[in-house]
């Protein structure tokens, strides 16, 4: 059965600002592009933008109006070496955090941003769990 999630894409409305995002504020490397998608390197695992257009041909009608009428049911979680760093990086680079650094009880030092078109992001990174 499924035993691991090795690939994300979002289904994105405005490539141009989402690639500015992904590739100069977040520094993700593109390893792969055509005229609807960009691929980007992450440790073990694949990411991609994709026009929505093309997850209309791609699926259908219907399971993309279920996915524009869902924002927010996903949460993508990153594992940085150091959040407080990470914040004050992508701070820097204009990304508004809706949630600053902060130590969770169960073990995870965390931060929370959402990308240009409201994908939301867990910056985190282990702690003793108190």
């Amino acid at each position: 059965m499924i035993r691991k999630v090795n690939a994300t894409v979002l289904f994105v409305q405005d490539m141009d600002r989402m690639l500015a995002f992904y590739r100069d504020t977040l520094g993700l490397e593109v390893v792969f592009s055509d005229d609807v998608s960009f691929a980007f390197h992450m440790e073990g695992q694949d990411f991609a933008l994709v026009e929505v257009s093309t997850g209309i041909k791609m699926l259908n009608d219907e399971v993309m109006a279920v996915h524009k009428e869902a924002s927010h049911r996903v949460m993508l979680c990153a594992d940085v070496e150091d959040v407080d760093a990470a914040y004050k990086t992508l701070t820097e680079k204009g990304v508004v955090f809706i949630k600053p650094p902060i130590d969770q009880h169960w073990g995870w030092r965390t931060a929370y941003f959402a990308d240009p078109e409201g994908t939301i992001w867990e910056l985190r990174q282990s702690i003793p769990i108190r």
